[in-house]
């Protein structure tokens, strides 16, 4: 069995990093991770004692020993489907939202928006939840 040891510097972050603040629990999970394997206990008491799988106490050991502390604490960015509008797409949407509604309307509707910027360069193909999915992102009521 390797002997896994963190920096001192490392140590001291982790102990202040799990005592203060509010944090995410799988930021947490794998400081005392970390914190338990400097300890010199093995993967499988880690796992038991802080109900996780063994693969994950593996993982982030890997990850600290090859990436460093930041990495190993952090999760690391998940597949998906790419983001569709830009910043600036995101903010004409909001934009048109806020403005005075067309004659004969009381206020704007997903619907009406929808019809509206599909007229526009670049939303040719938007759709009704996207409208409302970056409404409710920005907190904004039309």
């Amino acid at each position: 069995m390797l002997k896994f040891k963190l920096e001192d510097c490392d140590v001291n972050f982790l102990m202040d990093f799990v005592r203060k603040g509010r944090k995410n629990a799988r930021e947490l999970t794998r400081a005392r991770i970390l914190l338990l394997a400097n300890e010199q206990k093995r993967g499988i008491d880690i796992a038991k004692t802080l109900g996780v799988c063994r693969n994950t106490v593996l993982t982030i050991k890997k990850r600290y020993a090859e990436e460093g502390l930041q990495s190993a604490l952090k999760d690391k960015p998940r597949p998906g489907q790419p983001i569709k509008y830009n910043e600036k797409q995101i903010a004409e949407v909001i934009a048109l939202a806020c403005t005075p509604c067309p004659d004969g309307r009381k206020r704007w509707s997903l619907t009406l928006l929808c019809e509206e910027l599909r007229k526009k360069e670049g939303f040719e193909t938007i759709g009704k939840e996207s409208i409302r999915l970056i409404l409710k992102e920005n907190k904004t009521k039309p």
